[in-house]
């Protein structure tokens, strides 16, 4: 009764909870009686059973805050302190792992207090918070995962930080380094060490990303990387900046936005860095030096400086005074006027655009560099080296000139060793005969750029050396008279002038060009003139008058006004000038073709010819982040033709090309269904979807299709109807029989290559292709339009191509063993019977039961219209069926293997493993098989030894002596590998001298020095006349993979540890379900699996999350794979660590369903330590596991 009414009192006080006012001693009384009531209901429970009291009646939570918040626990107050976390040690094993979490957060905040080092008479607060923790820590009790707990750790006291008592840090430490193996499985090897190469590796890929304020990598996890990866990488940006080509890929790096205007502060330092190293190097350079190559190195420079700089990532004025200061002392005279040269080419081009104040401070650089107290002589003009050598004097002008434009005065003087240089410069301005026999017309461009009195007579002259007149003319071929200069001006004069002369020059020359355009001028342009436009394309520092402007501009100005002869002239141009052209131009451009192929006046076949460069010119890596990009654009440009048969296939095979080599057919492959779909729209390469709907009636549709004559076309039209309306009119049938099996074989053939063609367009993986498949395996099943045999007959023995014959050979795999129509038939045929006929007395019955669940049908049963059925005589079968009429096409299908070499022996052995049983049926079957590995043998090692490239420019040493020789038997040893990787890795470094001729990288087929060796040791690699792996990178690096882990070295691993033997330093979802999950048994064998997989959870989550989740799960699949093959489990710890991590980083609860049922068929240890993942409660953990009835397979 008591009870009652208590419980009605405390309803009645929620219910006006929000009129009661309680006071302080109202709440002082209920604090009492609680406390009261509470001590009345334990005083009566046994000491053995207060635990559970305690855990019955009081929610540890709250109780845990309550007197963790309490101000008066203080490590000073030693019988509070103690008390406090004796108590929180015996209930904590009743609060959630959060809670556990944040309780851990709170007690590591706490011990900030205690002193690193105390005295001995604080140890007992030290002990009872060291017990506290330890039980909190402990992987057997798991009272929270082990991840989370080193995450607050990690918060709490990160490693620039000092740590606590160091009795309690010594705990915290080792537990904190015990997650070094996990960080090691998920860290790529030598990661620090590794450079990109710049125009193989994709720039937009996440693996170089840094962190744009200190250049560390972006570290997933609370866990304890290896220190040289949470160093800033500074010799990773370094080396990055200095390859050619390489600012997009700096820009990835670095997540730079064009759009946004930011000042990365990292990165300006590193161009500084490069520029002081750049004149260190000068300072070694001697008179045998390569002045060539020292004018490209700082021609680089500067075109990184002005780009970097005019997108205002880097700051001009930070960057002149972080040189100040890193010069000072120094004595780099050597370097001087190079550095001169650089800062030069951005303040000529940018000082009328922005206030003087900000190139003052290179005034502080002329105080540094030049306070000789003699005048510098004055270099000789007929050397580039003096546009360098003056280029001090240059700044000076332009300074000068922009203080006068601001009606400011400069305050002071030019530097004394400047004079000489000032005085050529002035005197050479009334000389008015100025020759292109040497340098001084470029010494006064670079000088009076902004200075429009004095600038117009060099750049005058010019422009007058390359436009020529109407009065001297030359001739092309084909008798077309131009304008007569032919010299263009050479690259060493274009390279001495600074990009405010070139961009003046280029747009002069590109004024010119639209004049003459549309004033439709007989007379052609000078050649002089076109070879010098094309020279100034490939300085990427003009790019927004270059070739920006001749995609945007010029292109479209000449067609409008169209002046064809111009246009022909920019295309070929574009095919045989233009190298290293971006992307993004390049597709631009394929837009602007397919436009002008419409029109009839263009030269139809030069406009094709250049598409056609243009599209198979697109690199591998460039392929799906242009197209996927434009295609998902609204107002996208055309690259596709819409009249072009020839183009479109291209850029089918181009895609193909592109999937295969960067296995992006593994991404989304949305983008390039769209793609292929708006191909077959524009360029239908079939006939129209609305023939049949096109004729008058169906009497005409019947006598069109059945005359003599007429193209064997109707079964491609009944495949094509069948696939987009999933219907065939009843009117077919009538057709098909019309026409009869002998003509009908014909349209058989006809369809085949139909199939084949239409499968070559959609490439080999995607919805479409399984739509195609499903269609045609209706045709045969559902229709019965066609039987299997004779489709795989015909398909077999069509006159195709290596490629075709591929094509082909992957329908008829899919169609056999994708359905499962096939299949099924062959199972229980081959359940029900024995090649031992003569042993059976029940064939019949069993040959009658088979027909009666298979029955077959010849005569189109399946579409023929049932009101007026056309009657056909079966004829009687008494042992035949689909699967022993098929034996002999199967036979027929592998002797026809020569044409399809390679890939015979996978398709056989994915046959033998459905149809094995089947083709014993078959009376020779030992020899059959023998006959044809046998020949597939040998036909791979003649594959091997064909086409060796005889190339000897890029070829090794040890590889132009091999080939000079009369034998192809040579087995290179280990020292030839060595020294052939060596080249590339010296390369990529940088040693002098290259191993490899130098070049100008901006001409060359390849953009850097790493790309060009990269490649020719690839060709070199598979020219050699050893067998190798002829199939795809995955299936080749896959078989390599199950080979390790199949070694005795994974089982017996000596005195080392697996993790020692698996840091290198010192995928594929199928290919793991398929190969590795069947022959991983070991602990050893799955720790290299996480090995391999854990450096790329990030870029997989980023670009893959599908196949990511897919992945997760069959690594759970193995785990317990190896949970039942091993007795003991010596990694327990790091492997659940490692699948906690991926838990927190990446996948969270996506996977959540899946792995709770694996999870559940792990051991109780495993159990236990993941079910913070599978949310199995403790005791249901705890719970030993019912032995299975079944014993495990080995």
């Amino acid at each position: 009764m008591h009870e009652n009414k208590e419980k009605k009192s405390e309803a009645l006080e929620e219910a006006f909870c929000s009129v009661i006012c309680h006071t302080a001693e109202t709440e002082r009384w209920k604090r009492e009686n609680s406390a009261e009531k509470l001590k009345n209901v334990l005083s009566n429970v046994p000491q053995e059973s207060l635990d559970v009291a305690l855990k019955t009646y009081i929610q540890c939570i709250p109780v845990c805050e309550a007197l963790l918040n309490n101000d008066q626990i203080h490590y000073s107050k030693q019988h509070m302190w103690v008390t406090t976390f004796k108590l929180i040690r015996k209930i904590i094993g009743g609060v959630d792992y959060k809670g556990c979490r944040d309780l851990l957060r709170v007690i590591l905040d706490k011990c900030q207090m205690i002193p690193a080092i105390g005295n001995v008479s604080i140890m007992p607060q030290i002990e009872c918070v060291i017990n506290l923790i330890t039980y909190i820590l402990d992987r057997n009790a798991c009272l929270l995962p082990a991840y989370l707990a080193v995450n607050e750790i990690t918060k709490v006291c990160p490693e620039d930080k000092v740590w606590p008592h160091w009795k309690m840090g010594k705990i915290l430490s080792n537990f904190v380094n015990s997650f070094r193996l996990t960080a090691q499985m998920v860290t790529v090897s030598g990661r620090a060490d590794l450079l990109p190469i710049v125009g193989h590796s994709l720039a937009t890929c996440l693996v170089w990303r840094l962190n744009s304020s200190n250049l560390k990598f972006p570290l997933n996890g609370p866990l304890p990387y290896d220190r040289d990866l949470h160093e800033p990488q500074t010799g990773l940006l370094r080396y990055v900046l200095e390859q050619p080509y390489s600012r997009e890929m700096v820009g990835n790096m670095l997540g730079l936005n064009k759009q946004v205007k930011q000042r990365c502060e990292v990165l300006e330092e590193q161009l500084v860095n490069l520029v002081v190293m750049a004149m260190e190097k000068s300072e070694k350079d001697d008179a045998s030096s390569d002045e060539g190559l020292s004018q490209l190195l700082w021609q680089h420079l500067s075109s990184q400086v002005i780009y970097f700089v005019l997108f205002q990532f880097a700051s001009f004025p930070h960057m002149v005074m972080s040189l100040y200061e890193k010069l000072k002392g120094r004595n780099l005279n050597k370097g001087r006027d190079h550095l001169m040269w650089v800062l030069l080419q951005f303040i000529s081009g940018s000082i009328q655009k922005n206030p003087l104040k900000d190139f003052l401070p290179v005034m502080k650089l002329y105080d540094l560099l030049y306070s000789d107290t003699s005048a510098i002589p004055m270099p000789d003009v007929n050397k580039s080296q003096s546009t360098h050598a003056v280029a001090s004097t240059c700044i000076w002008i332009h300074l000068n000139k922009k203080a006068q434009t601001d009606k400011v005065k400069l305050c002071r003087p030019i530097p004394f060793a400047l004079h000489e240089h000032m005085e050529y410069l002035k005197q050479s301005l009334n000389n008015k005969n100025l020759s292109l026999n040497d340098y001084k017309i470029a010494l006064l461009c670079n000088a009076y750029s902004t200075n429009n009195e004095f600038f117009n007579l060099p750049m005058g002259k010019l422009v007058e050396s390359i436009y020529g007149d109407s009065k001297h003319t030359t001739l092309l071929p084909g008798n077309i008279v131009a304008s007569a200069p032919t010299q263009p001006l050479p690259m060493s004069l274009l390279d001495s002038l600074t990009v405010h002369a070139k961009m003046s020059l280029i747009h002069s020359i590109v004024h010119r060009v639209i004049k003459q355009a549309k004033a439709k001028q007989t007379v052609a342009l000078a050649p002089a003139l076109v070879e010098t436009y094309s020279r100034l394309l490939v300085y990427m520092e003009i790019e927004s008058l270059g070739i920006k402007g001749f995609i945007s501009q010029l292109l479209p100005t000449v067609f409008t006004s169209h002046a064809w002869g111009i246009l022909h002239t920019l295309l070929e141009m574009f095919s045989y000038r233009l190298h290293h052209t971006q992307a993004h131009y390049r597709v631009q451009l394929l837009g602007h073709l397919h436009t002008l192929a419409s029109v009839q006046q263009t030269n139809q076949n030069h406009v094709e010819s250049t598409a056609l460069r243009l599209i198979t010119g697109l690199g591998s890596a460039e392929v799906q982040p242009q197209l996927s990009r434009l295609f998902s654009e609204p107002n996208r440009p055309g690259f596709l033709s819409g009249e072009s048969e020839e183009l479109n296939r291209a850029l089918v095979l181009t895609l193909a090309r592109a999937m295969h080599v960067t296995g992006v057919e593994t991404f989304s492959s949305s983008w390039f269904r769209d793609i292929l779909m708006q191909i077959m729209q524009s360029t239908p390469h079939s006939w129209p979807e609305n023939t049949l709907k096109c004729m008058a009636n169906e009497g005409d549709i019947i006598a069109h299709f059945s005359m003599q004559g007429t193209p064997p076309l109707f079964l491609c039209i009944v495949w094509k109807n069948l696939l987009e309306e999933n219907r065939i009119p009843p009117t077919a049938y009538k057709v098909l029989d019309r026409l009869g099996p002998r003509t009908l074989s014909s349209h058989l053939r006809t369809f085949a290559d139909y199939m084949v063609y239409e499968l070559s367009l959609t490439g080999v993986s995607g919805q479409n292709v399984n739509k195609y498949i499903d269609t045609l395996n209706d045709m045969v099943w559902r229709c019965n339009i066609l039987t299997i045999d004779r489709l795989v007959l015909c398909l077999a023995l069509r006159n195709l191509d290596e490629n075709e014959a591929r094509l082909c050979y992957l329908i008829i795999h899919m169609l056999l063993l994708k359905p499962s129509e096939f299949k099924s038939r062959v199972q229980d045929f081959v359940k029900e019977n024995s090649p031992e006929h003569w042993l059976q007395n029940n064939w019949h019955e069993k040959h009658m039961t088979f027909h009666r669940k298979y029955s077959e049908k010849f005569y189109y049963e399946g579409i023929q219209d049932l009101n007026s059925p056309i009657q056909h005589q079966y004829l009687p079968v008494y042992f035949g069926n689909v699967c022993l009429r098929f034996i002999p096409y199967f036979l027929n299908l592998v002797n026809n293997r020569k044409s399809v070499n390679s890939i015979f022996l996978h398709l056989t052995i994915f046959l033998l493993s459905i149809i094995v049983l089947d083709i014993l049926i078959h009376h020779h079957p030992i020899t059959y098989v023998y006959n044809t590995l046998h020949y597939y043998q040998k036909h791979l090692i003649q594959l091997a030894l064909q086409d060796i490239r005889q190339n000897n420019w890029f070829l090794s040493e040890d590889y132009q002596q091999f080939i000079q020789s009369d034998s192809l038997d040579w087995v290179p040893d280990l020292n030839y590998y060595v020294k052939l990787v060596g080249r590339l890795v010296d390369t990529i470094l940088g040693k002098t001298p290259s191993p490899f001729p130098n070049c100008d990288w901006r001409f060359n087929e390849f953009p850097s020095p790493a790309a060009h060796a990269l490649y020719a040791t690839c060709v070199e690699l598979m020219s050699l006349p050893v067998r190798g792996e002829i199939d795809s990178y995955w299936f080749s690096l896959n078989l390599k993979i199950v080979e390790v882990i199949q070694t005795p070295l994974s089982h017996d691993l000596g005195s080392a540890q697996p993790f020692q033997l698996y840091n290198f330093q010192t995928c594929q979802t199928l290919f793991l379900r398929e190969c590795l999950r069947p022959i991983i048994k070991t602990e050893e064998q799955f720790l290299y699996l996480c090995h391999l997989v854990g450096p790329f959870l990030q870029r997989l989550n980023s670009e893959k999350t599908r196949c990511l989740l897919e992945l997760v799960i069959e690594i759970y699949e193995i785990l317990v794979n190896v949970d039942k093959c091993c007795e003991h489990l010596h990694y327990m710890e790091p492997i659940t660590d490692f699948l906690y991590h991926i838990k927190y980083m990446f996948v969270g609860d996506g996977v959540k369903n899946e792995v709770e049922k694996i999870i559940r068929n792990l051991r109780q240890a495993l159990q236990l330590r993941l079910r913070f993942i599978s949310h199995i409660n403790i005791e249901e953990a705890m719970t030993p596991m019912t032995p299975l009835s079944v014993p495990l397979s080995s």
